[in-house]
């Protein structure tokens, strides 16, 4: 076999709040809710942050293998839009909550929500050129939202998450297709974070970008891929999703342009090849660096089983980057997801009232970038660290002492 994905697991957070509730609490225009196509969205504590996330979706991964297995990960590459600091990387803090070999590569790249490609491709190159056989990386996607977006349009579509994947030569989840991928990217102020407080957001500008991005990504990929063919080389599309609805425009514009469909049978399409790579988003938000991949999982977990398919991806991060490639699911996919348990994780999230989710929110600035000492109180977030956290052994913030991080398992 070739090099991809092995295995892959998805933190969605513990708590979620519904997002038609928050857009009447915001004041925001009922007649645009449609669009979206969500009903929750995951939300963090302020004791969680891109590195607790990262962690919580890789350990279930890890703890699955055995003690030789582990030692053979010699790159852990994190793909996240919410650093920590201008210089340490969190991969550092990563590495060592998850008690990886120190005969190991770290870092951490950026590219908005582009990054977990970015991590994924540069991953897969190194193992794939490795002549050492058995060679494995950790690629993990995270991210963490401010609470700059408050009241605008893009609050009710940001999540908290991540997705980890273990990159190797033995891929049973996603065997990458070699070559096979288009690229486009250009200079764009459609999205920025110029400090922790402030997200700078051209709505209009952004969604363009995308869609520019996926065609001219797709187009690429056609003039290197001999044959390929938009109907029948994929049995299913998996596109980065800022927000469901994003991903149908996305995919009707994608069909008409390059198949000439029919408003008709265009959603007929999207049902049968895309609406399926959805559920997961729709209940828990962007996902940023991750978003990508917690819609693979979805298609995964949502697929019937059955034999390899090869399928198309598309990868967009704000300023802006992008890239269409390929790979074959493999036939055990399904099952190998199975034993994570996303679906009923997503489930089994609290609920929190409109209140309960600002007051959390009023203290997510205790986490952020720049923070020089502060003391996490569990007791401060009321009956969902009891019910989600306590006893259940995930990592938490604990403390922040002179700018260094410290973490603890609950």
């Amino acid at each position: 076999m070739g090099t991809g994905i092995e295995a892959i697991n998805a933190y969605v957070g513990r708590a979620c709040v519904d997002v038609e509730s928050l857009f009447r609490a915001r004041g925001l225009d009922l007649a645009r809710f449609g669009n979206l196509m969500m009903h929750q969205k995951s939300v963090n504590l302020p004791c969680e942050d891109a590195v607790t996330n990262a962690v919580n979706a890789a350990r279930p991964l890890l703890d699955a293998l055995t003690s030789a297995e582990r030692d053979r990960i010699e790159l852990l590459v994190v793909g996240t839009e919410s650093g920590l600091d201008l210089g340490k990387p969190i991969s550092t803090y990563i590495h060592h909550h998850l008690g990886l070999n120190p005969r190991c590569r770290s870092f951490e790249v950026k590219h908005a929500c582009y990054g977990g490609t970015a991590a994924l491709r540069t991953a897969a190159g190194i193992v794939g050129s490795d002549p050492m056989p058995g060679v494995k990386a950790l690629v993990i996607a995270t991210d963490a939202p401010s609470a700059a977006s408050r009241g605008t349009y893009w609050e009710p579509s940001e999540g908290a998450g991540a997705a980890a994947m273990l990159i190797g030569d033995r891929p049973g989840i996603l065997e990458l297709d070699p070559g096979a991928a288009g690229y486009h990217t250009y200079e764009v102020m459609d999205t920025a974070r110029p400090r922790p407080d402030l997200d700078v957001v051209d709505s209009d500008l952004s969604l363009l970008s995308y869609l520019t991005c996926l065609e001219q990504s797709f187009g690429a990929y056609l003039d290197r891929v001999a044959g390929a063919d938009l109907r029948e080389s994929f049995a299913h599309l998996v596109l980065h999703v800022p927000f469901a609805g994003m991903v149908k425009g996305a995919h009707r514009m994608l069909v008409r342009k390059y198949l000439g469909m029919s408003p008709r049978d265009a959603e007929a399409d999207f049902e049968r090849r895309v609406g399926s790579s959805l559920g997961y988003g729709s209940r828990v938000g962007n996902l940023f660096s991750a978003s990508l991949y917690l819609a693979l999982c979805s298609l995964i977990d949502s697929r019937p089983a059955e034999g390899p398919q090869r399928i198309g991806l598309f990868s967009y991060g704000s300023g802006c980057a992008s890239e269409f490639f390929s790979g074959v699911v493999g036939g055990g996919a399904r099952a190998d997801l199975a034993r994570f348990g996303i679906g009923r994780a997503v489930a089994e999230r609290s609920e929190l009232d409109t209140a309960e989710y600002d007051r959390l929110g009023e203290l997510s600035g205790d986490r952020a970038f720049g923070v020089q000492e502060r003391v996490f109180d569990p007791a401060s977030y009321g009956a969902v660290y009891r019910e989600r956290f306590e006893g259940a052994g995930l990592l938490v913030l604990d403390r922040i002492e002179n700018f260094h991080r410290r973490y603890r398992w609950s």
